[in-house]
Formats: C-alpha cells, sequence, structure tokens
C-alpha cells in the first residue's frame, strides 16, 4: 500500500515501526520492524524519484 501511495504522488506516510510489535501496548499487528522498514523505504526510493518525490 505505501508503494502505491507513493507511485500516485503522496506527501507523506504514517507507518508504524516497534522494535517488538508482540509486545507491543497498541497497533503491533500493523507495526514493521527496523528492519522490515529500513527495506521498505530502500524499495521506496526509486519510486519516489519517479514521480519527483524526495524520502
Amino acid at each position: 500500500m505505501a508503494k502505491a501511495a507513493v507511485a500516485a504522488g503522496c506527501d507523506g506516510l504514517m507507518i508504524e515501526v516497534h522494535n517488538n510489535p508482540e509486545k507491543a501496548l497498541c497497533d503491533g499487528p500493523q507495526s514493521l520492524k527496523p528492519a522490515k522498514f529500513e527495506q521498505l523505504m530502500k524499495e521506496l526510493k526509486p519510486i519516489a524519484d519517479a514521480v519527483g518525490k524526495e524520502i
């Protein structure tokens, strides 16, 4: 969904990141671990570049 939003030209994303989502007090199931977040950001960069956005 984040990739589609960036491709559509969004100005921002709200992504929850947690070191241990299983123990998060809220929103754990939708949280990314830091390594997965870092990988997602790397994947979003070329998409953002293609539509003239910065990451």
